[in-house]
């Protein structure tokens, strides 16, 4: 297959788009990106990659971010995780309190606001302080992206902490039904530089490949996680890893996948490749509005889906 000239076609055909959406606003520093970027890269379970578009171009992650710490957290506490956070869609928008305080603290799933800083809060508890906690994660997605200078942005993630308020309450409302082991804000500190974590789509598709290949690294032979657990991981990608619209994407693109409102979208073709996009205009949903046409575009165009 073609791929390269597939990516080119895209990149032709989603040249309308642009325009339509708008850039996440309510973090500052975000507000500010060039909403005309627009890049994507695939990388095959050898290495191979392909890309077009803007492919060097790093981004806060945001919420993709939650797929790798939910790896972390599994390897930590199993299915004690399930106690705390729960493996449903949640149907409404990713800070939402309401369904939050009428089921008692406990999230839907992982990939809400809600539920990424119970995992944020697990691992804490796991690796003791805030410093090697966020090393630990640091590593992890190092290790899976094969690039030892991935880092966090810490002038968006003290942008999100400044004006965080909704993830704040949403917290301290978990902490008031004893769903937090930890203080709040010392809980907020890491996932707000977990959120801020930069990467481009080279480094996210390649990322891409332990829940590609069955929890290890088809290149450097090294073992991630288990076959169960990445079954788990990729079936919540696909119910909730879009907040309200995880079933348009699951209908439009087919795919495992993750967004965040950075505008990069990450998904999977179990045994064949990882895939990621960059377009920061979002939908009214909070995902890339371009990103989202663009996978949808390529698995049209290759017949790659998981239906």
């Amino acid at each position: 297959m073609d791929y390269q000239k597939i990516l080119e076609e895209i990149s032709l055909e989603i040249k309308p788009l642009f325009g339509l959406g708008k850039v996440a606003n309510y973090i500052p520093l975000l507000s500010k990106v060039n909403p005309n970027k627009f890049a994507m890269a695939i990388t095959l379970l050898d290495g191979t990659q392909y890309k077009i578009g803007d492919s060097n171009e790093v981004f806060s992650i945001q919420s993709i971010s939650k797929v790798f710490a939910f790896t972390l957290a599994l390897e930590s506490y199993g299915i004690k995780l399930y106690d705390r956070v729960g493996v449903e869609p949640s149907g409404d928008p990713f800070n939402s309190l309401i369904q939050l305080e009428y089921e008692k603290g406990i999230p839907r799933n992982p990939f809400i606001n809600a539920g990424a800083i119970v995992i944020t809060d697990t691992l804490l508890k796991s690796f003791k302080d805030d410093k090697t906690t966020l090393n630990k994660l640091l590593e992890f997605i190092r290790d899976i992206s094969d690039n030892k200078n991935i880092n966090y942005d810490s002038d968006i993630a003290d942008s999100e902490m400044s004006f965080g308020y909704k993830n704040m309450a949403l917290a301290n409302l978990m902490k008031s039904f004893d769903n937090l082991y930890n203080e709040p804000i010392d809980v907020l500190k890491i996932y707000f530089k977990q959120c801020a974590i930069s990467m481009n789509v080279k480094d996210l598709s390649r990322a891409m490949l332990y829940l590609v290949h069955n929890g290890s690294d088809p290149v450097t032979k090294k073992e991630f996680t288990s076959l169960r657990r990445i079954k788990r991981i990729n079936s919540l990608m696909l119910t909730c890893g879009h907040y309200d619209a995880s079933g348009e994407f699951a209908f439009h693109v087919g795919l495992p996948g993750k967004s965040g409102v950075g505008g990069g979208i990450v998904a999977v073709v179990p045994n064949i490749l990882g895939i990621s996009v960059y377009s920061p205009e979002l939908n009214s949903h909070g995902n890339s509005l371009i990103g989202t046409k663009a996978l949808e575009l390529f698995t049209t165009k290759t017949g790659l889906s998981i239906f």
